[in-house]
């Protein structure tokens, strides 16, 4: 018998808070960038070349978390029968965040305990374990800390389905989970498609990303023998797998540093990939043939390895996790072209698997080729599918959570169709949403967050208003056009809105300066501002700084680099040892370390940074 019931998880929990009402005019840098590209297979230098997004936009970045955990119920979705029960976050992007094992009673995910965001994903807030769902762009998805839509479906084998969907906002595509536990299987089915509404060709971008734990003894077995590795060092290399740099690359602890392995598929083998124990028992996932890609991520087993695996899990316990994933691409480097009026569709399996240990850790070939025996025909991928996708359009039933009205401002706008499976009723559109309704009858809009930067030719046309010139100026900047977005901002006048933006395209600080004024309660707004002044005129940046609220870890950060810059080293120094908690220290980026190091320089003494400093992705 299956079962599907809302139920109620608490756990400590750091509040995501506000968005950033800034609109993200120019994307984060980018930590994977590929400069060997001339050197690489065409088509997977083409794929690597095509789709990069320029900006989240009409998203905004969720910045406003902190590190203070607090006890908190979340809504959950529960998927159980006899051999496993799976549970879901509606709420954060449809994580499966736990699949239990009944019989062993084994985890075979890596359960977070707490839910910590941290500066990973493409909109900023990211918080690590279970499995994760990408779409839209390299990176974690956009929606990866928003609700998501669900509901009920009767399954076509009368078990009932959880169907999860949403509107990816940058891409303007339709995400559907459908999570199907047969009364009888020991594996969960997740069948995803991916529905482009719009006639264009939109780049496609799919990872299932896995957060398994590790142990000195974890091995990853995936049919392959050759690997792209890709290590922060802006080449992408092809490896023979498992030996690599004097170690079995498929042992996660045995790496030093953070690293990505994706792995070539063999020809005529099926997709699958586990991580398992020294007893030879852990998670598999398998899928049919439309989701190749294959990848091994690891932290590394540096100082800045293990410092972000305690900053993504507060009171960690034990080594940590590594990530298994699964794509639509070789490699996450790469965007696919996803046709106009087209749907793409797959079937994910987990479960668990269990192969003789002493054959698990021997030979490489005869260790992958032993688990794939033991999955043998067990999967039954392809008949699986083909059941699945006949309900894979039946309307919901029960709703068991809501997402957001932007795909229903969207289907009145463009009058798309989408899947009955997946409605965006009008019900849905909520105050957000009506913000923008008058922009379909050629009024002005009544928000000042988050441009609907589609609605660029319908802003050009409705009526003028400070709100309508400020939008019309982000819609311009993103469409390219940023001689004619500076002119949109001045037409606006003098709000902290266009000032800030007309700051970030002309580098004016004393625009920055003014729109500081107006909202110095502002901190995303200081922060930017201070950020630049302080490349120029660090009197300038104090004077932001002194307008800005004293307890934010984000200010607290900036005065450590402002008294450096005006060579006061000793107070820096004071204030860094007192504590500094930037929630939204970036991957890739290590400031506290960096300025640790200066005031040490300029102090002339030579302690070394502290641990709780050291965020380097190199590793040491």
């Amino acid at each position: 018998m299956t079962i599907l019931s809302a139920q109620t998880l608490t756990l400590p929990v750091a509040a995501l808070g506000e968005e950033n009402p800034l609109p993200p005019l120019r994307g984060h840098r980018d930590l994977h960038r590929v400069e060997n590209l001339d050197a690489l297979p065409e088509e997977l230098a083409e794929n690597i070349r095509y789709g990069g997004l320029r900006s989240v936009l009409p998203c905004l970045d969720q910045d406003g978390y902190g590190r203070t955990l607090t006890e908190q119920p979340l809504p959950t979705l529960v998927l159980e029968n006899d051999h496993l029960r799976a549970t879901v976050l509606p709420s954060l992007g449809g994580r499966l965040y736990s699949l239990v094992h009944k019989p062993s009673g084994q985890e075979l995910l890596y359960r977070n305990p707490v839910i910590q965001p941290a500066n990973l994903a493409l909109r900023n807030a990211w918080f690590a374990g279970g499995v994760e769902w990408n779409l839209g762009s390299t990176g974690h998805w956009t929606g990866t800390c928003s609700p998501m839509h669900a509901a009920r479906v009767e399954g076509p084998d009368g078990t009932p389905v959880l169907r999860l969907w949403e509107w990816e906002r940058s891409r303007n595509l339709v995400v559907q989970l459908d999570f199907w536990l047969p009364a009888d299987s020991d594996l969960l089915y997740v069948g995803a498609r991916i529905q482009n509404p719009s006639p264009d060709v939109v780049p496609a971008y799919w990872w299932s990303n896995i957060a398994v734990e590790q142990s000195p003894e974890t091995r990853v077995l995936v049919p392959a023998e050759q690997a792209w590795r890709f290590g922060y060092g802006n080449n992408l290399d092809l490896v023979g797998v498992p030996e690599y740099d004097g170690i079995d690359l498929t042992y996660p602890m045995r790496h030093r540093r953070a690293v990505d392995f994706f792995f070539e598929p063999l020809p005529g083998q099926r997709p699958w990939i586990a991580a398992v124990d020294a007893e030879g028992n852990g998670l598999v996932q398998a899928s049919t043939e439309r989701l190749r890609g294959r990848k091994l991520f690891v932290w590394g087993e540096g100082r800045g390895g293990r410092r972000w695996q305690e900053w993504l899990s507060p009171g960690l316990e034990g080594p940590g996790y590594c990530e298994i994933q699964a794509g639509l691409a070789r490699t996450q480097l790469e965007h696919l072209k996803l046709p106009g009026a087209t749907s793409w569709s797959w079937l994910e399996a987990y479960g668990r698997v269990s192969v003789d240990p002493v054959v698990a850790h021997g030979e490489w070939s005869a260790a992958w080729r032993a688990a794939d025996g033991v999955l043998g025909d067990r999967l039954h991928l392809a008949e699986r599918e083909q059941s699945w996708l006949a309900i894979a359009d039946a309307e919901p039933g029960e709703r068991l959570a809501v997402g957001s009205g932007w795909g229903a401002l969207e289907l009145l706008r463009t009058g798309w169709t989408v899947s009955a499976g997946t409605p965006f009723g009008e019900d849905t559109i909520g105050e957000r949403e009506r913000a923008w309704l008058p922009v379909l009858e050629g009024g002005a809009p009544e928000a000042v967050d988050g441009t609907l930067v589609a609605w660029k030719d319908l802003l050009e046309q409705t009526e003028d208003s400070w709100l309508t010139w400020y939008h019309r100026g982000v819609a311009r900047w993103l469409a390219g056009d940023e001689a004619g977005a500076v002119a949109a901002w001045r037409e606006s006048g003098d709000n902290p809105w266009a000032l800030r933006n007309l700051a970030l395209a002309t580098g004016d600080l004393a625009a920055y300066e003014r729109a500081t004024e107006l909202r110095p309660d502002l901190v995303p707004l200081v922060v930017e501002a201070a950020t630049a002044a302080l490349d120029v005129d660090a009197a300038q940046a104090g004077r932001m700084l002194e307008r800005a609220p004293g307890d934010d870890q984000r200010i607290r950060l900036l005065r450590v680099r402002y008294l450096l810059e005006i060579g006061a080293a000793a107070e820096a120094e004071a204030l860094l040892d007192e504590g500094v908690e930037p929630s939204g220290v970036r991957e890739g980026e290590n400031p506290l370390a960096e300025y640790w190091q200066r005031a040490q320089a300029l102090l002339g003494t030579t302690r070394p940074v502290p641990a709780r400093y050291e965020f380097g992705m190199a590793g040491d």
